[in-house]
């Protein structure tokens, strides 16, 4: 098995994972626990056809779709819309982000004592996955104000959990390799690469816009997109920046100045890189260790509790600042809790950037690979219920 060729392990990674995503979704659960799910079957925890070392081969798949999920969230960023949504939306996103991170990151640190794993923990937990929360929304025809909040918040939350990561991250590299934490290292040096990916990703976006808006052809302008995207990509990793704001950013940049051009050439990357975001979910899925288990059980629970609570009340408190209405302020909070998407792309991002650190490193790399995948687990099962018992107590939810 260790001989599979990497095109051969991606393929069957694709057509596995989508089998199992469909076999899911007939039980109202969103196809990416399926991808998971599988992974975890297939991985060293269970099945063991797909070993670490095989696993590790397929690096170049975790980037494009790393890559990928980042240029959809970019894509999805549209003024036009964020200007809709208002005050209360960017309120509610920053504070039950940042709930989630500080609470996370102190209850890790009370258990662990370790500041650099409850920086990562803290940051993983500021995401939100938007497809569980979307798909319940779309199952029942939600309609209203508290709908309409949902739906600004899981379009944005994403951005702010990157740039949150960029900055624990930044000082947790620092603290594992031990240099000298100055303002520099600590607060400026991070700063500083969020706003070089930030305006290298812009300069990238302003460049495609500009053809985009010049030429005729689909094919061309979705060949052009690629080419930039991988051109990014590439000066992230190269220059070691976050790949995943430069993207973001890059493709945030060419939507809102080139939207009719962009969007088919979004549509078509939906395509694309389903079958490969699938088979990059479904490898993360291999990550899980059930031997990890006892060690991490305790942690892995105050993780998901404080997620659960710090979502919760941060965005009861955003809403209650932006004077939001009183069905907004009461149950917002119950419709955040997914976390399977971005909070897997982060957490594999963690392997690859803390994973090359030594021992700790490695360690660091595989509890938070590990608590992520076991606690999507119910976050995946608790967090539609929780939204669906919102919508309904809000009375959104169309009665037939």
């Amino acid at each position: 098995m260790a001989e599979l060729n990497v095109l051969l392990i991606i393929g069957s990674s694709i057509l596995i994972s989508l089998a199992a995503g469909k076999f899911i979704n007939k039980f109202r659960f969103p196809m990416v626990v399926g991808y998971v799910i599988i992974g975890v079957i297939l991985g060293k925890s269970f099945l063991n056809l797909l070993k670490p070392e095989i696993v590790e081969r397929t690096h170049l798949l975790n980037d494009l779709a790393l890559g990928i999920i980042a240029f959809m969230i970019g894509g999805e960023l549209n003024l036009v819309r964020l200007r809709e949504v208002g005050k209360a939306i960017f309120l509610i996103t920053l504070f039950e982000s940042l709930g989630a991170f500080f609470l996370v990151s102190l209850s890790s640190y009370l258990l662990t004592k370790k500041i650099s794993l409850s920086l990562i923990l803290g940051s993983i937990a500021s995401a939100t996955a938007p497809a569980a929360t979307v798909a319940v929304i779309n199952q029942y025809k939600a309609r209203g104000p508290l709908t309409d909040t949902i739906l600004g918040i899981v379009g944005s939350d994403d951005a702010i959990a990157l740039i949150i990561y960029s900055f624990a991250s930044s000082l947790a590299f620092h603290l594992i390799t031990h240099n000298s934490l100055s303002f520099f290292a600590t607060f400026l040096n991070p700063l500083k690469k969020i706003l070089l990916s930030i305006l290298i990703g812009g300069a990238l976006g302003l460049s495609l816009s500009y053809i985009l808006n010049r030429i005729k052809s689909k094919e061309e302008g979705f060949a052009i997109t690629m080419g930039i995207f991988l051109l990014g990509e590439g000066l992230a990793l190269e220059f070691d920046l976050s790949e995943l704001l430069l993207i973001m950013s890059l493709a945030f940049v060419a939507s809102n100045l080139a939207f009719r051009k962009f969007n088919p050439v979004m549509n078509t990357l939906n395509i694309v890189g389903f079958p490969l975001i699938s088979a990059f979910f479904c490898l993360a899925g291999t990550r899980l260790d059930i031997n990890l288990l006892p060690k991490i059980g305790i942690l892995g629970f105050v993780y998901l509790i404080a997620r659960l609570v710090g979502k919760f009340f941060g965005a009861q408190f955003g809403a209650n600042l932006a004077s939001a209405p009183k069905v907004i302020k009461k149950y917002v909070g119950l419709c955040l809790w997914p976390q399977i998407g971005v909070a897997v792309a982060l957490a594999i991002l963690v392997e690859r950037d803390f994973g090359k650190l030594g021992i700790v490193g490695h360690n660091l790399a595989n509890i938070a690979i590990n608590i992520l995948l076991f606690t999507t687990i119910f976050t995946e099962i608790i967090g539609p219920l929780a939204t669906k018992f919102a919508l309904t107590k809000a009375k959104e939810i169309k009665r037939k």
